[in-house]
């Protein structure tokens, strides 16, 4: 076999091959004993009719394409590791020349890994935000955990914010009622939000057995986005009682013995919270850091599945939270155009922390072990709350694993940039990223240098979105 190859571009490449015909006539042997068992020839056997009665009851051509069709695709995988070129999608064949009993030559277009140098990133420098839990903060989260514990109670006055209603609604449009669009017996706490825009201003000011009507759009069903009158009716009114925040609430609601003793605890785990929020913040300013020293050439293919795929994620997130594209950018303050060029910044930044992290993990050969990979389908299958097991026999059967793989690699790879980067807070204090334990405390130093991997790879396995 004879291969060349020719550059098309940083991350196009054309495949030209010449594939002599000893080297096809393997294929071509199959071909003609697959063929034999499907035809019927009088005088010969199922499987046993000579290639030259083949040739004549089903034509040379169609037998020579069978072999081309199963030796193409081998002869394509030894040209790309005779050039080392790294595909990233499928490739555009085209069979340009058959010259039967001499060879074939065919031509294969595909986007390739592009060649990158990735500069030096030992001791690379961010800054993030402080650390800072505030008394509003502690207060906000002592306040949600008394709401676990109210109770609730009827109350002969007309709905406040921050009550809890029990509404009928029913949507009208041009008085006749929306299929789908009536609700009964429903619980609501004035002035949540998130359902009918009006709603609360609807509710403020009744009490049970009140009824009012007002406009609003609908955010689901055939109507979504249509404006509808909604007739909503109270049939109780209740207010919330919190316990006192004491000693006695802290015994029920924790292990704690004081209430003193149980703030002090929300106000350490609010910190290791913010901890980790301000290590991942440190993650991607450190990758943001790297990527503006690096050229990286992207193929624009690989940036165009990856937008389409985001817009249908961002779609279907939208429909299961009931919200119009319109509310949601409406919401966000963007229009139609600044969104669409914020998704392509960060899909084009995604997909070069990639290629520059992948560069990495081959550099300082990284390597993925069977707990590890284990650890990250487990977790994975958390975050999509799935099964471990089902998740992982998915991606078994549809070939993911070395998806998963790249994956964990870059992940060890940005943990690696990350603890050799000096990142400071704008205080000026360095931030202790290599003690940083999976719950936001700081271990030993004398642990991380046991075992050098344990905690920031946890943190970093995911490369973020510049």
């Amino acid at each position: 076999m004879k291969s060349a190859v020719e550059t098309l571009g940083p991350t196009r490449a054309k495949l030209t091959v010449e594939v002599p015909f000893e080297e096809l006539k393997p294929s071509l042997d199959k071909a003609y004993k697959s063929i034999a068992q499907q035809i019927n020839v009088p005088g010969f056997r199922r499987g046993k009719v000579p290639p030259m009665v083949i040739d004549r009851q089903v034509g040379r051509g169609t037998v020579l394409q069978e072999a081309i069709n199963e030796v193409v695709p081998q002869k394509y995988v030894e040209a790309l590791q005779t050039h080392d070129l790294q595909p990233l999608a499928q490739p555009e064949v085209e069979v340009t020349r058959i010259d039967d009993n001499e060879a074939i030559e065919f031509t294969a277009e595909v986007d390739v890994r592009p060649e990158i140098t990735v500069p030096d990133w030992h001791g690379l420098s961010a800054e993030v935000d402080d650390v800072a839990v505030t008394d509003d903060d502690v207060d906000e989260q002592v306040e949600a955990l008394r709401e676990r514990f109210g109770t609730l109670n009827d109350v002969d006055r007309p709905a406040a914010e921050g009550d809890f209603v029990t509404i009928d609604l029913v949507a009208t449009r041009d008085g006749e009622p929306v299929e789908g669009a009536e609700v009964t017996g429903m619980s609501y706490r004035v002035g949540r939000g998130g359902m009918l825009d009006g709603l609360d201003e609807a509710l403020a000011g009744l009490s049970a057995g009140d009824d009012a009507t007002f406009s609003s759009q609908l955010v689901g069903g055939d109507l979504v986005g249509q404006d509808v009158d909604v007739q909503v009716k109270v049939s109780q009114v209740q207010e919330q009682e919190l316990p006192a925040y004491d000693d006695e609430f802290a015994q029920l609601a924790s292990e704690f013995d004081t209430a003193e003793e149980l703030t002090e605890d929300v106000r350490t785990r609010l910190g290791n919270g913010k901890r980790l929020e301000q290590a991942a913040a440190a993650r991607d300013a450190v990758l943001e850091r790297l990527l503006d020293q690096v050229e990286v050439p992207l193929p624009e293919s690989i940036v165009d599945d990856e937008l389409t795929e985001r817009r249908r994620s961002i779609e279907q997130q939208l429909a299961f939270a009931g919200l119009t594209f319109d509310k949601y950018l409406e919401d966000e303050g963007q229009t139609q155009e600044e969104f669409e060029a914020d998704l392509e910044r960060r899909v084009r930044d995604a997909v070069a922390a990639q290629f520059v992290l992948d560069k990495v993990a081959n550099d300082l050969e990284v390597g993925v072990d069977q707990t590890e990979l284990t650890e990250h389908m487990v977790r994975r299958a958390q975050q999509s709350g799935q099964d471990p097991q089902e998740f992982a026999n998915h991606m078994l059967e549809h070939n993911h694993i070395p998806e998963l793989v790249a994956e964990i690699r870059r992940g060890k790879a940005l943990a690696q940039i990350v603890e050799s980067a000096t990142v400071t807070d704008t205080s000026g204090n360095v931030v202790d990223l290599k003690n940083l334990r999976p719950d936001g405390t700081l271990g030993d130093p004398a642990e991380a240098e046991a075992d050098p991997t344990a905690d920031t790879a946890e943190t970093a396995e995911e490369p973020a979105e510049a």
